[in-house]
Order: structure tokens, then sequence, then C-alpha cells
């Protein structure tokens, strides 16, 4: 990643974090903006080249923020432990196909995981592509990614 790009996310983080103490968000709102932000602006600096990364760079360090302060205002500590628990059980011993699910009845929010596909990459680490759903107030919000997993045994999200 080259500096500009990187840059640009920075900003666009300062942006967004001013605007969310001003909101008065709640800390797991705010967290859940500022990582989306991040990683929004991440994956947009890998789109593109010149003035078009940069501009990459901040559509999707907004659009990451707008969805990280929705699922983060939403969320519990207890929702994102089964969450992340549930996807790191999946991943690690579920069967391409078969969905792992998640409830936490104190909040009502669920979710699911789904692996689709398992390969390895050309170092032979292995990867897993998936799919997941998380039910906040009866609104489902999908996503799919690819993870691939660590030398320490954990799953790391990798898109």
């Amino acid at each position: 990643m080259t500096f500009k790009p990187l840059a640009a996310a920075l900003v666009s983080l300062a942006l967004l974090a001013g605007c969310a103490s001003n909101m008065q968000d709640s800390p797991k709102q705010t967290m859940g903006q500022v990582l989306g932000a991040i990683g929004g602006g991440l994956l947009g600096a890998q789109v593109g080249g010149g003035k078009g990364r940069m501009i990459a760079v901040g559509v999707g360090a907004v659009a990451g923020s707008m969805l990280g302060s929705s699922v983060g205002s939403s969320l519990d500590e207890l929702d994102r432990m089964k969450a992340s628990e549930t996807t790191q059980e999946s991943l690690e011993f579920g069967k391409s196909g078969t969905t792992s699910s998640w409830s936490n009845p104190d909040s009502g929010n669920s979710g699911s995981v789904t692996p689709t596909r398992t390969y390895q990459t050309a170092d032979q680490q292995p990867c897993r592509e998936y799919s997941s759903t998380v039910v906040i107030d009866g609104v489902a919000q999908e996503a799919v990614g690819t993870a691939c997993r660590e030398p320490d045994g954990t799953w790391r999200i990798v898109n």
C-alpha cells in the first residue's frame, strides 16, 4: 500500500471519529464504526490505481463506517463472542455446505455461518470461503468472505 491511500484512509477515519463523538454514539457503535471505516478503507485501497484508488479508499471507509456503526450499535459483547466462537468452530470443523448457528436469548440477536468452499493457497495455507448471516431485531444482514488458518490455529478473515 502506498502512502496516499493510507493517508486518505486515516483522514476519513479521523473525520468519521469526530462525527461519532459528536453524535453521542454508544461505545460499541463507535467501535463498530471505527473498525468498519478501517476495513472499508483498506479494502478500497486494493481497488484501482491513481486517483481512482483515492476515491475507492474514501468510499470504502464511509461505507464500512456506516455498516460497522449499524452492526456495532446492535451487537453486545455476548453476541460478538458467540458469533466469533461459532465462526471459528464452523471454519475449523464444519463440512462445506453445513450451517452452524448461534443465538443470544438476552438480546434476541442470532446468526449463522456456512463454509462454502475449502482450498489451499500456493504456500499450502488452508483457506475457506463462507457465508454468514446476522439477525438483529428481526432484520437479516448477509455477508460472504474468505478466511485462512493462521499457524496458531485461528482463522483470519482475509476478505
